[in-house]
């Protein structure tokens, strides 16, 4: 296996510094995230995220996407966007810069079933336009990615499965995210690589946790999730990896820790310690 980082996850570096202390550490690749984000004063994950190239633009920067990558020696796992299977034009501009770059796959946002839709709808919706990303993605030589995730169509492997089954599996396939699917689609890890097959193309690492936050008058327990550490989370992250590698997956490994106990570098370089003590690097 591969080991990497979304660059959602290294908020507080620059893309420079992102590369450059991440090969130090000696993880062997980097999924850079790709998104307009919201103008913040403050840095933060999803907003004022310094390691992040924006949607804007995104054609000025591949030169210097590419050459901060491979100066840093790092490789592309693929890369991270948050752009909708429904957006046809920047859904193409993305597999485009994939080739571009060399980064071989890219992650296509699922849309979840809002107020006044119902998920029949939605689904056929979807599966027209990931028809249309499959065929767009194959006349590009990428494959484009469904990631399972909570308040999606795809929260569990069964769910992608449905979405995706039949179209080719070398234009499209399914990132399994751990973390994810402590907070909705848990599935045995085993069977759902088993159902996915040739669909099985990326693995998310992260871990997360529910905690109760209090209770009503008849002593109903309300919950609540949040991300944890890898060591910290619900999710048996050991057992994890053994089940996939124990399934042949020998590809891409990719974290976005969003906890936030430890310090930044001390975090990365913790994480690829602990994931390399169950399967090594």
């Amino acid at each position: 296996m591969k080991f990497s980082v979304f660059t959602a996850s290294t908020p507080d570096w620059t893309p420079a510094e992102a590369a450059t202390t991440l090969a130090a550490q000696g993880w062997d690749g980097v999924e850079w995230r790709i998104t307009d984000q919201p103008d913040s004063d403050a840095v933060g994950f999803w907003a004022g995220n310094r390691c992040t190239w924006p949607l804007t633009g995104l054609e000025d920067n591949l030169e210097r996407i590419a050459q901060i990558t491979s100066d840093s020696g790092l490789e592309y796992s693929g890369l991270g966007c948050y752009v909708r299977c429904s957006e046809h034009g920047n859904a193409e501009r993305v597999l485009a810069a994939t080739a571009t770059l060399g980064a071989r796959q890219v992650r296509i946002t699922v849309p979840g079933v809002e107020q006044g839709q119902t998920y029949p709808e939605v689904f056929d919706a979807a599966r027209k336009d990931f028809s249309w990303v499959a065929d767009c993605a194959a006349s590009y030589g990428v494959k484009a990615l469904v990631e399972l995730h909570h308040r999606t169509l795809t929260a569990s492997a069964s769910a992608a499965l449905r979405l995706v089954d039949g179209l080719d599996p070398d234009a499209i396939g399914v990132i399994h995210d751990l973390g994810n699917l402590v907070i909705e689609g848990q599935e045995d890890h085993s069977w759902a690589f088993q159902l996915l097959g040739p669909y099985l193309a990326h693995i998310h690492v992260k871990n997360a946790a529910w905690t109760p936050t209090g209770s009503s008058a008849d002593g109903t327990v309300t919950w609540q999730n949040s991300w944890a550490t890898l060591r910290a989370g619900q999710a048996d992250v050991g057992a994890y990896l053994k089940a996939v590698a124990a399934h042949g997956y020998d590809g891409w490994v990719t974290v976005e820790d969003f906890s936030t106990e430890l310090p930044l570098a001390s975090r990365t370089e913790d994480n690829l310690a602990y994931l390399k003590s169950f399967v090594g690097g």
